[in-house]
């Protein structure tokens, strides 16, 4: 993988560009720590590579909540405490 600065990317953009072209995909990072990923593309690409993005992006948040589930213990519960705990966030929505 090929990391470059912000700074790198602001004062030598040139050398980013190339990497890019050569490697198809370069991470810039800020104080240290991964911020963006760039990814070489087309402009028949475009929407394709966006949408992919999207739904990669997607799935991982979905994975996020999955993983919160299990270690809140969430994921165990039955449908019977699911519906409770709605039942219990409508009746307080009433009151407001």
């Amino acid at each position: 993988m090929n990391f470059y600065t912000v700074r790198d990317l602001r004062t030598h953009p040139r050398e980013v560009w190339e990497r890019l072209s050569e490697t198809h995909e370069v991470i810039i990072t800020n104080n240290g720590k991964p911020r963006a990923l760039m990814i070489e593309i087309d402009d028949e690409s475009l929407e394709d590579v966006l949408a992919s993005v999207r739904q990669s992006m997607a799935m991982r948040a979905v994975n996020k909540l999955r993983i919160a589930s299990v270690r809140s213990g969430r994921s165990e519960m039955t449908t019977e405490d699911i519906n409770e705990e709605i039942s219990k966030a409508r009746k307080g929505k009433r009151k407001c």
